[in-house]
């Protein structure tokens, strides 16, 4: 148990109550599918909601049936409720990270961006900060300031509300994604679905993830560390989004598809994440020679400019960030260092000439 992390919960009861209800076609809020999420990231030992709960009666049992605390703040004459409960909630979340040294967690779960501050401060005390709220109500500056944020909307155990009930997600979302009616949604949700075609963003997410790691950082890129570097890059990442049930199942699709390579790591369960060093690289040098080779016949050097359009009409699926690199000058420089050909800048030309090698 001492290797669990333990997690203080702050609700915005209010926030969630009211962001549910108004995003999600008037559907009740639910608090049980946030408890079940972070029961899989570690021992919830505070869990605390603020409201006037003189709005919120019919919430108060299923909230006390999960042992929430319940914080009450009245309404008063000529004072504002929601500033009262922001206040009081973050006064009691900074109080409690400085008595109790042991919670390595605060949940905070609200899409006020009112909250940002609270976020950085609590990060600046060492506490790894997780943020829920509703999608629809979810300001853009919360997310991006926490480590990790949930989308109650996403959460697994929330029902998916009528079509016009449903609004656009936020534009934390990667670049590409359709919006899908709810029917699909809810079949990309099902566990045994197969992953849809977001999945090449992921996979150029994950590869590039890696490079880097393995660029900047000495030692093995585990699994759990790059699903670290993932939350980072974005707060709101998740496998699920992808249609798979763990990160892990995540990594094998990826696998099977040769974007990384996966071996036994110092943990059980957390394998050794690496990018392919032949296979798809290879036939990518060799794609990348050929073109040169066409168009500079004679030997004759090609420009770089306009050239990933020459490489991606003989294979249109051609992308080299799916190999990790993050530049199209970046993977012909990886050829050049292979022997592929030769690489080198041309002031008179203002541009790099590459030229067939063999």
């Amino acid at each position: 148990m001492d290797q669990e992390d333990r997690i203080a919960l702050f609700l915005d009861y209010e926030n969630l109550a009211l962001g549910a209800r108004d995003h999600r076609g008037g559907a009740a809020f639910d608090f049980r599918p946030i408890a079940d999420a972070l029961a899989e990231r570690g021992r919830v030992v505070v869990r605390r909601a603020y409201a006037d709960w003189s709005y919120f009666d019919e919430d108060r049992r299923m909230l006390t049936r999960s042992h929430v605390e319940l914080i009450e703040i009245p309404q008063r004459m000529g004072a504002s409720r929601k500033n009262a409960a922001d206040i009081k909630m973050a006064v009691d979340a900074i109080e409690l990270a400085f008595e109790r040294d042991y919670i390595s967690t605060f949940v905070i779960c609200s899409g006020d961006s009112d909250f940002t501050p609270l976020v950085h401060k609590l990060r600046e005390l060492n506490k790894r900060v997780i943020g829920v709220g509703v999608e629809g109500s979810t300001s853009g500056l919360l997310p991006p300031a926490c480590d990790e944020f949930l989308y109650y909307d996403r959460l697994e155990g929330v029902d998916i509300p009528p079509a016009h009930g449903r609004r656009a997600r936020p534009a934390t979302r990667q670049a590409g994604a359709e919006q899908r009616p709810p029917e699909q949604e809810q079949e990309r949700r099902t566990p045994d679905a197969e992953p849809d075609r977001d999945v090449d963003a992921v996979a150029v997410l994950v590869a590039q993830s890696v490079a880097g790691l393995q660029g900047s950082a000495n030692g093995e890129v585990t699994a759990s560390r790059l699903k670290r570097t993932l939350l980072r890059k974005d707060p709101t990442f998740s496998e699920s989004d992808y249609g798979f049930r763990t990160f892990g199942e995540l990594l094998r699709h990826l696998a099977e598809r040769n974007v990384i390579e996966l071996a036994e790591g110092p943990a059980k369960g957390d394998p050794e994440v690496s990018l392919p060093e032949h296979g798809d690289r290879e036939v990518a040098f060799g794609l990348l020679r050929g073109v040169v080779a066409d168009l500079g016949s004679g030997g004759n050097p090609v420009a770089l400019s306009g050239l990933k359009n020459q490489v991606r009409r003989a294979r249109p699926d051609f992308s080299e960030k799916k190999l990790g690199y993050r530049s199209f000058l970046q993977f012909c420089k990886a050829a050049a260092t292979a022997g592929v050909l030769d690489l080198r800048w041309s002031p008179e030309a203002d541009d790099y000439l590459l030229t067939a090698q063999g």
